[in-house]
Protein backbone atom coordinates (compact mmCIF):
# COMPACT_ATOMS: atom_id res chain seq x y z
CA UNK A 1 0.00 0.00 0.00
CA UNK A 2 2.76 2.38 0.90
CA UNK A 3 4.04 1.73 -2.51
CA UNK A 4 1.07 2.52 -4.17
CA UNK A 5 0.36 5.53 -1.92
CA UNK A 6 3.64 6.63 -3.67
CA UNK A 7 2.51 7.14 -6.93
CA UNK A 8 0.94 10.39 -5.66
CA UNK A 9 4.31 12.29 -5.19
CA UNK A 10 5.02 14.93 -7.66
CA UNK A 11 8.45 14.21 -6.97
CA UNK A 12 10.50 12.84 -10.46
CA UNK A 13 13.57 11.60 -8.79
CA UNK A 14 12.33 9.31 -6.11
CA UNK A 15 8.68 9.09 -5.39
CA UNK A 16 7.93 8.09 -1.55
CA UNK A 17 5.04 6.53 0.28
CA UNK A 18 4.34 6.05 3.68
CA UNK A 19 1.52 4.82 5.96
CA UNK A 20 1.11 4.96 9.68
CA UNK A 21 -1.04 2.15 10.95
CA UNK A 22 -2.07 1.14 14.58
CA UNK A 23 -4.17 -1.96 15.30
CA UNK A 24 -4.98 -3.25 12.12
CA UNK A 25 -6.20 0.69 11.21
CA UNK A 26 -4.49 3.16 8.69
CA UNK A 27 -4.18 6.28 10.83
CA UNK A 28 -2.35 8.26 8.15
CA UNK A 29 -0.90 8.82 4.90
CA UNK A 30 1.81 10.59 3.63
CA UNK A 31 4.06 11.06 0.32
CA UNK A 32 7.12 13.10 -0.75
CA UNK A 33 6.19 15.99 -1.61
CA UNK A 34 5.74 20.17 -1.23
CA UNK A 35 3.41 21.53 1.52
CA UNK A 36 -0.06 22.59 0.59
CA UNK A 37 -0.84 25.20 -1.36
CA UNK A 38 3.11 25.53 -3.19
CA UNK A 39 3.24 24.36 -6.67
CA UNK A 40 3.89 20.40 -7.39
CA UNK A 41 7.79 20.73 -7.86
CA UNK A 42 9.99 18.87 -6.10
CA UNK A 43 13.15 19.03 -7.86
CA UNK A 44 15.36 22.13 -9.08
CA UNK A 45 16.62 22.71 -13.10
CA UNK A 46 19.98 20.41 -12.12
CA UNK A 47 17.36 17.83 -10.62
CA UNK A 48 18.47 18.33 -7.16
CA UNK A 49 15.83 18.37 -4.34
CA UNK A 50 13.93 21.90 -3.52
CA UNK A 51 14.14 22.44 0.32
CA UNK A 52 10.77 22.71 0.53
CA UNK A 53 10.26 19.21 -0.40
CA UNK A 54 8.18 17.35 2.80
CA UNK A 55 9.29 13.61 3.41
CA UNK A 56 6.35 10.67 3.19
CA UNK A 57 7.06 10.33 6.72
CA UNK A 58 6.69 14.09 7.99
CA UNK A 59 3.83 14.54 6.09
CA UNK A 60 1.75 11.31 7.45
CA UNK A 61 3.27 12.52 11.44
CA UNK A 62 2.12 16.18 10.53
CA UNK A 63 -1.38 15.27 8.81
CA UNK A 64 -1.78 13.28 12.88
CA UNK A 65 -0.88 16.10 14.55
CA UNK A 66 -4.33 17.80 12.52
CA UNK A 67 -6.26 14.76 13.52
CA UNK A 68 -7.87 12.73 16.76
CA UNK A 69 -5.02 9.98 16.15
CA UNK A 70 -2.11 9.50 18.00
CA UNK A 71 1.02 7.06 16.72
CA UNK A 72 1.69 6.00 20.07
CA UNK A 73 3.03 2.45 19.57
CA UNK A 74 2.09 2.31 16.22
CA UNK A 75 4.37 1.01 12.77
CA UNK A 76 5.48 3.13 10.00
CA UNK A 77 5.74 1.57 6.38
CA UNK A 78 7.55 3.86 4.44
CA UNK A 79 9.12 2.74 0.81
CA UNK A 80 12.59 4.17 1.37
CA UNK A 81 14.41 4.26 4.61
CA UNK A 82 13.65 7.08 6.96
CA UNK A 83 16.58 9.83 6.66
CA UNK A 84 17.89 11.06 10.24
CA UNK A 85 15.42 14.36 10.33
CA UNK A 86 12.18 11.78 10.11
CA UNK A 87 14.00 9.28 12.36
CA UNK A 88 13.85 12.19 15.17
CA UNK A 89 10.20 12.65 14.04
CA UNK A 90 9.38 9.20 14.30
CA UNK A 91 10.85 9.03 17.48
CA UNK A 92 9.02 12.14 19.40
CA UNK A 93 5.39 10.71 17.82
CA UNK A 94 6.19 7.07 19.60
CA UNK A 95 6.47 4.89 16.63
CA UNK A 96 7.56 1.58 17.99
CA UNK A 97 8.24 -0.18 14.44
CA UNK A 98 8.93 0.79 10.82
CA UNK A 99 9.14 -1.34 8.15
CA UNK A 100 10.79 -0.63 4.88
CA UNK A 101 11.13 -1.65 1.08
CA UNK A 102 14.21 0.03 -0.03
CA UNK A 103 17.69 1.79 1.99
CA UNK A 104 18.30 5.57 1.74
CA UNK A 105 21.59 5.95 0.47
CA UNK A 106 22.34 7.16 4.23
CA UNK A 107 21.48 4.92 7.05
CA UNK A 108 23.01 6.99 10.31
CA UNK A 109 18.82 6.87 11.34
CA UNK A 110 19.19 3.23 11.96
CA UNK A 111 22.01 3.94 14.99
CA UNK A 112 19.01 6.25 16.49
CA UNK A 113 16.06 3.55 15.99
CA UNK A 114 18.43 1.14 18.07
CA UNK A 115 19.12 3.42 20.54
CA UNK A 116 15.15 4.67 21.26
CA UNK A 117 14.37 0.65 20.85
CA UNK A 118 12.40 1.45 17.74
CA UNK A 119 12.08 -2.09 15.59
CA UNK A 120 13.42 -1.52 12.10
CA UNK A 121 12.51 -4.07 9.25
CA UNK A 122 13.44 -4.36 5.63
CA UNK A 123 10.33 -6.26 3.28
CA UNK A 124 11.63 -5.67 -0.18
CA UNK A 125 8.38 -5.41 -2.65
Amino acid sequence: MAGVWAENSHCTRNQVGCLIVNNRTIISDGYNGTPSGFPNKCEDCDNKTLPTVLHAEANAITKLAKSTNSAEGSTLYVTLSPCFDCAKLIIQAGIKRIVYSETYRITDSFKLFEEAGIEIKQLKI
